[in-house]
Formats: structure tokens, sequence, C-alpha cells
């Protein structure tokens, strides 16, 4: 299927677009419409080796030709280039990079010496030149969904049709997704973890805690069964938190078969990567279900990017649950704000495309008073998003489930409407995608229809 139909599970013919002879050479940057920065190759107009120049629109240049809607650039190739963060090979090259392998080997080699202040110093004077970095955009970066939408725009037009129905986001007709995660660093983390736990459940919010079983902290079987107990899912958190899982093919390959055994031992299907370090060429070896690694903005990460996008999406066989919100060790220590105004912000802007909120909160950093307390806020304010715009509140695996569920699905007509085939459709809403004052809005069925529907069928 087509990347759009992909996305939507809409019939085929919606995106089938014909893409025209791109030219030779190196991806560059663009413009898709007046403000979404797309990076690939184009058959017209310039491209840029940096996404803070002035881009050339390549929407100007689609074509209609004996009914066929033709594009100048692939979409396919544009949204890979995103989701899997192509283009920060050209960002390293003209902007900010990474940190340097020699730098990062030494840090992490003298790390467990450094008093937490030094080692916040640091890591501040590293991360100094994060609002010079232009893209992608701070703090919530939506760039898939706007090529999707301009996309669906496209096929509106050249279909000649009011809408066009597709299987909806989330299960029973929720507006958006919200999953808490936990990574444990240190001793300190897993002995406050249970606690944690308890008062993520006392808001009616079930967790998810990312464990390192090696090294760093002893992990029992009792402490993962009082976990499982409080119905939070463990998952990976690296082998032993050093910085070096990607550091070359052959260390990565030794500490993945070890995590790999931890996996199958623990019953984990999840995994996030230590300090967010990540290769999604190397996926491939990780034996998960999904993965949690690729932070939707990277600017206060130590490897920079992003994935461009709210919603999860595949990386090969796994499914990947991109960070939407800062990191609280992030926003205490690199930013020094103890209030929850930017998570709110970021609530806000990753709801209106209807995505996923995914939060990593460590128990390491929780433990004072003062920021179990703007931790308490955040989940006060959740409470109050989740019956203001019906949001699903999940574990990660049931997200995980949930998406490649829906990737079986389709749309088809039956009679005067439509209805969802596929595995659990039971659970799935039909959705339409309409042009209003050139803006795509979707209709959704409201959360207490879908709800009375679903009893009466039971």
């Amino acid at each position: 299927m087509n990347v759009l139909s992909q996305q939507y599970r809409f019939d085929e013919r919606y995106g089938n677009f014909k893409v025209a002879s791109l030219q030779p050479g190196h991806a560059g940057y663009f413009h898709v419409g007046a403000k979404t920065i797309g990076y690939g190759r184009t058959s017209t107009g310039s491209l840029e080796p940096r996404a803070d120049a002035i881009l050339y629109d390549v929407l100007r240049d689609v074509r209609v030709a004996d009914g066929d809607t033709i594009l100048p650039f692939d979409p396919e190739e544009v949204i890979d280039n995103l989701r899997c963060e192509r283009y920060t090979e050209s960002a390293s090259r003209n902007g900010p990079g990474t940190l340097s392998a020699l730098a990062r080997r030494s840090y992490y080699a003298l790390r467990p010496l450094m008093p937490d202040r030094l080692r916040r110093h640091l890591q501040r004077a590293y991360l100094k030149n994060w609002t010079h970095i232009s893209f992608p955009s701070w703090p919530v970066d939506r760039s898939v969904e706007n090529i999707f939408e301009q996309l669906l725009a496209l096929s509106l037009h050249s279909h000649r049709v009011q809408k066009i129905p597709f299987v909806w986001f989330w299960p029973h007709g929720y507006s958006a997704c919200l999953i808490v995660t936990h990574d444990i660093e240190t001793e300190a983390g897993r002995d406050f973890a249970t606690e944690l736990a308890d008062l993520d459940r006392s808001y009616g919010i079930k967790s998810s805690f990312q464990v390192v079983p090696e090294e760093r902290y002893k992990v029992s079987p009792a402490f993962l069964d009082s976990l499982r107990l409080r119905g939070c899912e463990l998952n990976l958190h690296g082998l032993n938190h050093d910085g070096q899982l990607f550091r070359d093919r052959k260390e990565f390959l030794r500490q993945v078969t070890r995590i790999n055994q931890y996996a199958r031992e623990y019953g984990s299907a999840g995994f996030r990567s230590p300090v967010m370090y990540r290769n999604i060429d190397w996926y491939r070896d990780l034996e998960f279900s999904y993965d949690m690694s690729v932070p939707n903005v990277a600017h206060l990460e130590p490897q920079r990017g992003g994935c461009c996008t709210v919603m999860p999406y595949f990386i090969g066989n796994l499914v990947e649950l991109p960070l939407t919100m800062t990191q609280d060790w992030a926003l205490f220590y690199v930013l020094r704000d103890r209030s929850i105004e930017l998570w709110k912000r970021q609530i806000g802007l990753i709801t209106e495309k209807n995505g996923l909120m995914s939060l990593n909160a460590h128990p390491d950093y929780l433990i004072s008073e003062s920021c179990r307390e703007v931790y308490r806020q955040l989940l006060q304010y959740l409470v109050q998003v989740r019956e203001d715009r019906s949001i699903w509140w999940a574990l990660p695996g049931e997200v995980d489930q949930w998406w490649r569920q829906r990737q079986e699905m389709r749309v088809v007509k039956e009679g005067n409407g439509f209805r969802i085939a596929g595995p659990s459709s039971e659970r799935a809403v039909v959705a339409f995608a309409c042009l209003e004052n050139g803006q795509i809005v979707y209709e959704v069925p409201s959360r207490r229809q879908e709800m009375s529907r679903s009893c009466a069928v039971q």
C-alpha cells in the first residue's frame, strides 16, 4: 500500500499519486506548503542543505494530467526521511550535531565518579545551543502529520469527493492517547519505583517501567513481581546504561544478545535505549514488539534529531512509540523549570493532531518532594485533559497491539454506509477526512456514541 493509505487505512486509490522524475543528486530541505518542512529529492525547484534557509514550496508544482495528480516529490521517501531521521546527516554537516564517540566514551567512563552537580553542569554545557536548532520544530514537531494532511487535501480535490472514510487512529473514538513510562537508572530510583507506581494508580494511570538488568542495581524477581502486581508493564532499558550500546556494530551485537535474553526472561515486549541513543538500521536485531527510543524533537538529548511525528509508526517489524514530551530530567536540570507549563503546551500541540502523548518520568528524579509535587500537578492536569478531550490512557503494550491490529483493518462499503473489516474491528470507528476553509478536519463519532453502539452490539 502507498504511505497515505497505510496511515489512514482507507481505499488505496485515494493515495495513489504519481511522482514526477526526481532530480539526481543529494537530498535537501524544501517546503510542503507554506510552513511545513520536508527533506528528500524533488523534480523541480531548489533544495537547501539547511532547514533555516529560504525554502522552495514544492506544492506550487503539483500537476494534474489525464486525471492523475503528479507530485514533484516522493511522499514515501520524504515521510521515511523524517520518521527515520535521515535528514540528520545533513544537519550534522551544517549545524549542531551529536556527541563525538571519543567524548561519549570519556564521559561515561568518568560518569560514576562525578558528583551530580558536575554531571548536570556538563549536560547543560553541551546542550546550551539547543535554542539555535531550527528543525525539528520545538517543542513538538508535527511535520509528518502536516504532510499527510496536505496529501489528503490533494486527494479530495483530485477525486472530487467531499469526504474520505478511514479507520480512526484510536479505539472507540478516543481523540488521542497517553502512555506514562518510567526509566529506572539507579538503585535509589528502583527503591522508589513501587511508590511511584502507587502514585500513578491513585490517578487512574497504569504505567510501564524500564529496568537496567546489569551493573546499575539488582533486579530481583520480587521487585519485578511488585510492579506486575500493580498492573505495570516491565520493559528493558538497555543492558547496563553505559552509553556504549550504539558505539559500533560489534559492541551493539554483544550487548543486544544479552538484552534479548533478559527480555525473554522478564517477558518484556518493549525497549528503550539508554540516553535515547539510537541507530534504527540496527533495530532488526532487537527481539521486541515495540520501541520507545526515538524522540519527536531531540533538542535536549545528547543525540540530536527527532522523528517529526506524534503518531506511532513501523520500523521494520517494530512499532515505534515516539517520545513526544520533554523528559523530566531535561525540564528540571537543563531548563531548570519546576512548572508544568511546557508539558501543557506539548499536550495541546499533540492533541490538536490526535496524537500520542508519551511521557518519560524517572523515579530517580522524582524522589525529592519539590519534583514530585510538579509531577502530581501534571497528573492532575492529565485527569482534566482526559475528561475534557476523551483521551485513551493505555500501557505501551496496549498501544503496540492496537497499532498492529489497525494495520490489518480496512474500510469497506456496506449499503449506504461504511464499516471496518479486520481483527478487533469492533473497537474501531469509521471517521471521515473533510476539507473546510482549506484545512483538513476529521469527523469522528463521539466517544459516548461509540460506546453506546459497542454495548448494543454486545
